[in-house]
């Protein structure tokens, strides 16, 4: 399966919090909602209704499914996905490779996986059960991680190569995950770019951080940083997404602040501004 290659452009990931200032945006074709926010049924947010009603692509991104977690992703959950993704006219939904839930304990964050060939073998079985009942493709983002587990494996980019291959399912590229990652593994981020399929990439993540005592945050409450904005030019250099998008989850900065940041992706990535 390769990604649609509609040309959506710069979006940004709808909140209430910023519902007005993203209603206000003239250019918006693409926008991502956190889908367990989506309510099964009765009246969606107006600023949701709203970008459905201007022709605006809405995918629902999934926070809870815990694709990579030892036992069978409960089927609920996929269900609210799908109904979340019929309700928007979604093109596609999307998850995370990481696991949030064990024995009944939620975690509340996501967590890493061991790079390891067992784990594969999870995350393969989860997203195939998945799938099967989605109406929509479903695309697979990996996560950024402060640690990397002692048995690992394989390195990054042969794991999720192997997970995407097997699964036929799309990539969400976080390349703010891909700088965390190689920061706090003293690698070089864009060597990820020149091992994984990005022929798969259906669009792409781009979110601020900071660094703590040594230790590089995927916060999505800081400001995106030049180095991410020039992992987006060298990811566009070798293969452009169909969209990328802000993502932001708090400390919600002014309009003209947010304004810059969308201008700054579209001029790293060749994108058409959409303020």
């Amino acid at each position: 399966m390769t990604a649609a290659r509609t040309p959506y452009g710069v979006g940004i990931g709808w909140r209430p919090e910023i519902a007005g200032f993203v209603a206000g945006l003239p250019g918006l074709r693409f926008a991502e909602v956190v889908a367990e926010s989506v309510p099964d049924d009765g009246e969606l947010p107006a600023g949701l209704d709203d970008l459905l009603g201007r022709g605006v692509a809405v995918v629902p991104h999934g926070v809870r499914l815990s694709l990579g977690g030892a036992e069978p992703v409960q089927p609920e959950r996929i269900d609210h996905l799908a109904r979340a993704a019929a309700r928007l006219h979604a093109p596609l939904v999307s998850e995370h490779i990481a696991f949030v839930r064990a024995a009944g304990v939620e975690a509340g964050h996501l967590l890493p996986l061991p790079r390891t060939w067992e784990a594969i073998d999870a995350v393969v079985a989860n997203v195939r059960r998945t799938r099967e009942r989605l109406p929509v493709p479903l695309a697979l983002e990996p996560i950024a991680a402060i640690f990397d587990w002692p048995d690992d494996e394989l390195d990054e980019g042969a794991f999720l190569t192997e997970i995407l291959e097997r699964t036929d399912a799309l990539l969400l590229l976080d390349v703010a995950n891909v700088y965390a990652n190689a920061v706090n593994r003293g690698t070089d981020p864009a060597a990820l770019l020149d091992e994984i399929p990005l022929e798969r990439v259906a669009y792409v993540h781009v979110a601020g951080g900071a660094e703590h005592d040594g230790v590089y945050h995927d916060t999505h409450t800081d400001a995106v940083p030049r180095a991410v904005l020039d992992l987006v030019t060298q990811l566009c250099e070798r293969h452009r997404p169909p969209a990328l998008m802000l993502e932001r989850d708090g400390a919600y900065p002014p309009a003209a602040a947010l304004r810059a940041e969308l201008d700054a992706i579209a001029a790293a990535s060749g994108f058409v501004a959409v303020t």
